[in-house]
């Protein structure tokens, strides 16, 4: 955090955000939404007030994005956001270049209340780190507990900290070539003419999805990604099986250096896999996986990710040239580099709150916007939610996924979205 001439408050972006406004285009408006469906309907007055009060333990939320003129950064508002009935596209884009606006949105609809955010504020992490806090509050003002035994004792400073900066090994510099991707394949179908996002959440028993993983005697991380892999190349043609599959798969880098950032602090692995290896058994699938997942998740492997966040940052030929000068530069290494993807699958893992806040909470969703398609799983208590987002109008690859799972006696309860006159409506479909 820095003070300006004036005495505004303004933030560095962290190393993973600094190109995500370059790739804010389109169908990517760079927004994530989870959501928590509680057992009852929403009090907007008493959600309003806690949210004020989170929102002092979390000050730089209240931030909007400028230009510098090398890097954009956050600057400070002197307000906080208003909680509004969900009434637009899910993850209808939050950042307007040129508009000082808030880069986050609380809404709520009956029992479900909403947290978008631009991604350049927090990864799934920190969102989540910030959403309990909320939740808290507001389930205890409604249900007079004393939120305090919730209490997070991390300072502001370290909730903002940029971990990224914190634990860069100058030694290990990441060079910007050894960017390289795979033609992957790439999905295909119709898409909203609008682009705007089209989302499917279903619900599951986690115990029963984890207890199919230990059958194939693997992890849920992947065995998801396994499942959606078969899914994609059960709809491939000849001629496209023989490009790879490729799925990107963030992982939370806290699990690896300690920290308490409610910023970005995420690496990304990548698993490829080639249809002409699949011989109609999954654990032809799983094998290649789960190999990918134990090399790319060594300690060694992972700090080289963390690093490639800092090079864009560190690197001297870039640092000094003008943002005008590097933006088109910038987002064409992005347009490379989807074509290098066919998905992503996101674990943000298993959701906690507090004993006396749990009864009055049913599940979590997540969901990330995405060009192409993107899948978010969220775990809480005993219902694994996968929520799935992309432009595409209908959902096959996802309704081959959740056939596999019905075939394994796994129970699945599907929604989805339409869109009528550009508002959102959720159908549930069983």
């Amino acid at each position: 955090m820095n003070t300006g001439r004036k005495g505004n408050k303004w933030y560095k972006l962290d190393n993973a955000a600094i190109i995500i406004p370059c790739s804010a285009h389109g169908a990517e408006t760079r927004v994530f939404r989870i959501a928590c469906e509680l057992n009852e309907d929403v009090d907007p007055a008493i959600l309003q007030t806690a949210l004020d009060e989170t929102l002092k333990e979390f000050p730089y939320l209240n931030s909007c994005l400028r230009k510098g003129l090398f890097w954009y950064y956050l600057d400070a508002l002197p307000f906080g956001a208003k909680v509004e009935e969900d009434a637009e596209p899910v993850m209808f884009p939050i950042y307007i270049p040129g508009r000082r606006n808030l880069l986050y949105r609380v809404t709520y609809y009956k029992r479900r209340i909403n947290l978008e955010m631009f991604h350049v504020l927090a990864d799934g992490t920190g969102a989540i780190i910030f959403l309990r806090r909320l939740l808290t509050n507001y389930l205890s003002a409604v249900h007079h507990l004393d939120p305090c035994a919730a209490q997070d004792f991390s300072s502001r400073d370290e909730k903002t900290i940029d971990a990224f900066s914190r634990y860069y090994q100058h030694e290990k510099d990441f060079k910007i070539g050894q960017l390289k991707s795979v033609n992957a394949y790439q999905l295909h179908g119709e898409r909203d003419m609008n682009q705007l996002s089209h989302v499917v959440e279903a619900v599951l028993s986690a115990k029963q999805f984890v207890d199919a993983a230990h059958k194939y005697g693997t992890t849920v991380g992947v065995f998801a990604t396994s499942l959606y892999i078969a899914a994609v190349i059960d709809g491939m043609s000849v001629h496209d099986s023989t490009k790879p599959v490729v799925i990107s798969v963030p992982v939370n880098l806290r699990q690896f250096f300690p920290s308490d950032t409610t910023r970005n602090f995420f690496g990304v692995i990548t698993i490829i896999y080639y249809a002409k290896d699949y011989d109609g058994d999954l654990q032809s699938i799983i094998k290649i996986v789960k190999d990918q997942f134990s090399e790319q998740l060594q300690h060694e492997n992972i700090s080289n990710t963390m690093n490639s966040f800092s090079a864009l940052v560190h690197n001297m030929a870039i640092k000094f040239i003008p943002l005008v000068l590097k933006e088109p530069g910038l987002t064409y290494f992005i347009y490379l580099q989807r074509k290098g993807v066919t998905a992503s699958m996101s674990n943000m893992e298993r959701i906690t709150m507090p004993d006396e806040i749990t009864p009055y909470i049913d599940h979590f969703a997540a969901f990330m916007s995405a060009p192409g398609m993107q899948v978010t799983m969220a775990t809480f208590g005993d219902k694994l939610v996968f929520g799935s987002a992309g432009t595409f109008t209908s959902h096959p690859v996802m309704l081959r996924f959740y056939r596999r799972l019905t075939e394994m006696g796994i129970d699945v309860e599907i929604a989805t979205n339409d869109y009528n006159n550009h508002t959102a409506d959720i159908k549930e479909a069983r």
